[in-house]
């Protein structure tokens, strides 16, 4: 192992960084540009002939389905309730909520109903911005807030897409006969949760009113992130609940809040605000059957997990792997039976009972959902196939083990001989690179969490420590989303103010370090309790 193995493996994350801030390219194409240079590095210096590559990259697409058919039918979901009238609804509705306590009313809609729904597949940065605007904050505000408010629960996002995600990259690297479970992983990380959702509500306040913001709101964001830490810390006990964490969580802010409203003596609904039009709308529209996608993908998602018996044989036996595909003959587990994207899309035929579309609706849904779907879903799956491929290069099928040291290795190796013990405290701002570059905290793991698992093993740290460390990438990953240029140009999209997004950008980018920063510090405690 040479400096040039390094710095070849280091060329197309660089190349990957320059597409997306000095040539300003989408993350779809800044992908594609970082899968063709690892590959051609793979291939002509790391020793990895085309069919490792080819297996690798399928592998990697097919990793992704955890994250990347959800955004597909979460995008299906809300194009479907937008041309069915059903969002439309469920804003006016929003609108009434906390009007009295703009406080209150950032912790229950943005870090409440936005990580809830973001638990269940909804995107908060395509939902959120529209209703605040209709609720008078300014556009900055509105892109800015519901890019950061789930940010402390992205690990929980998509069903717990991003700590399945981390389960199956660790158990894949730990090997057979050492696998760590859900609650294993979920108990450390649920650790962080409290803190970094507190820092996320007080940047929160900052954002709306800086100091007087932050006078005012102090308590609701303190119970808020008490909440949250209560809630996590007993779901994160339970294999079976800790998927739900993002969605329980989310539902016991929202409850938290109201309950803070009424005992303080001020209004939870007040309609006074609504204009004629969203007050004859809200009359012919139900509220329920609005949400009845929403509602019956919430059941369908308590009724799989809740009981253990179901969880375990959706989750652990029903497996449904798709086997002889992989580098190295290791199964991938799809879990298409448990995972969210198969229940999100239930959820849609189901709430058709209730909300009775058109064929003019669907036929529009279907219209909207390919236009808006291909990039999300490819930029999504392509960081994957990228992570897959540095992971299997150098990888000789023939021997059935690796040829030379892969790119990974090469990473972990000088890593651990250049950082030492101090890499704890580096390895969040790993992770917030990773979120910038993929958007995506799962992605964020499954492109660099090799790379740490192996680094923290080559430092001796142990198993508890390998969970600690890719925990800091994951929330660095998660802190990642309010830099996140796809992220941050959807939410102006929302609202047709493209371009505005780069003033959020400005003070998001200090935020995003602050909270990174403590999160590393954090890192670094739990470490010297090993």
């Amino acid at each position: 192992m040479t400096i040039w193995s390094l710095l070849l493996t280091l060329i197309p994350i660089a190349l990957i960084l320059c597409m997306l801030i000095v040539w300003k390219k989408p993350a779809d194409i800044s992908g594609i540009v970082g899968w063709l240079a690892i590959s051609a590095i793979a291939l002509l210096f790391f020793q990895t002939n085309l069919e490792v590559i080819f297996r690798s990259t399928l592998a990697g697409l097919i990793k992704s389905f955890a994250v990347s058919l959800i955004v597909a039918t979460s995008l299906l979901q809300m194009a479907y309730m937008e041309k069915t009238g059903a969002l439309k609804r469920i804003i006016i509705f929003i609108k009434t909520i906390a009007s009295g306590n703009r406080a209150v009313q950032i912790m229950m809609i943005n870090i409440g109903f936005g990580t809830l729904m973001v638990s269940v597949g909804a995107t908060p940065v395509s939902l959120l911005p529209p209703i605040l605007l209709a609720m008078g904050y300014s556009t900055y505000v509105a892109i800015a807030l519901p890019a950061i408010g789930y940010d402390s629960l992205c690990t929980y996002a998509l069903l717990g897409a991003p700590i399945v995600v981390f389960v199956d990259v660790a158990n894949g690297f730990l090997g057979k006969g050492n696998e760590i479970t859900l609650s294993q992983a979920g108990s450390i990380f649920s650790m962080f949760l409290p803190i970094v959702s507190m820092l996320i509500g007080f940047a929160m306040l900052w954002i709306v009113g800086k100091w007087k913001g932050i006078k005012e709101g102090w308590l609701p964001c303190l119970v808020s992130g008490i909440v949250i830490g209560i809630v996590s810390y007993f779901t994160n006990k339970v294999d079976n609940l800790v998927t739900l964490t993002g969605l329980l969580c989310g539902l016991a802010v929202i409850i938290a809040m109201a309950l803070y409203l009424k005992l303080s003596g001020q209004k939870i609904i007040d309609k006074s605000k609504l204009t004629n039009e969203e007050r004859e709308y809200e009359k012919k529209y139900s509220l329920l059957k609005a949400l009845s996608p929403w509602i019956i993908l919430i059941l369908v998602i308590l009724a799989l997990n809740v009981p253990k018996s179901i969880f375990n044989y959706l989750y652990v036996t029903m497996k449904l792997p798709i086997t002889g595909l992989t580098a190295d003959g290791s199964p991938i587990a799809t879990r298409a039976l448990w995972n969210a994207y198969t229940w999100i899309f239930v959820s849609i035929i189901l709430s058709m009972l209730f909300i009775r579309p058109k064929a003019a609706e669907i036929k529009d849904t279907l219209k909207v959902w390919w236009k808006r779907a291909p990039r999300p879903v490819f930029s999504a799956a392509i960081f994957f196939a990228i992570g897959e491929v540095m992971n299997m290069s150098g990888f000789n099928m023939t021997a059935g083990k690796p040829a030379t040291a892969s790119m990974v290795k090469v990473l972990a190796d000088y890593s651990s001989q250049f950082f030492q013990n101090a890499y704890g405290a580096i390895v969040s701002y790993i992770g917030l690179f990773g979120g910038f570059i993929t958007g995506s905290e799962a992605s964020t793991i499954a492109m660099f969490g090799k790379y740490v698992m192996t680094t923290s093993t080559n430092l001796n740290f142990g198993l508890k420590g390998l969970i600690i460390l890719t925990a800091g990438l994951a929330f660095g990953g998660g802190l990642a989303s309010v830099i996140s240029p796809a992220k941050l140009q959807n939410a102006a999209a929302s609202i047709d103010k493209l371009g505005e997004e780069n003033q959020v950008i400005r003070i998001a980018f200090v935020f995003s370090l602050i909270l990174t920063t403590i999160t590393s510090l954090f890192v670094i405690i739990l470490m010297s309790t090993l």
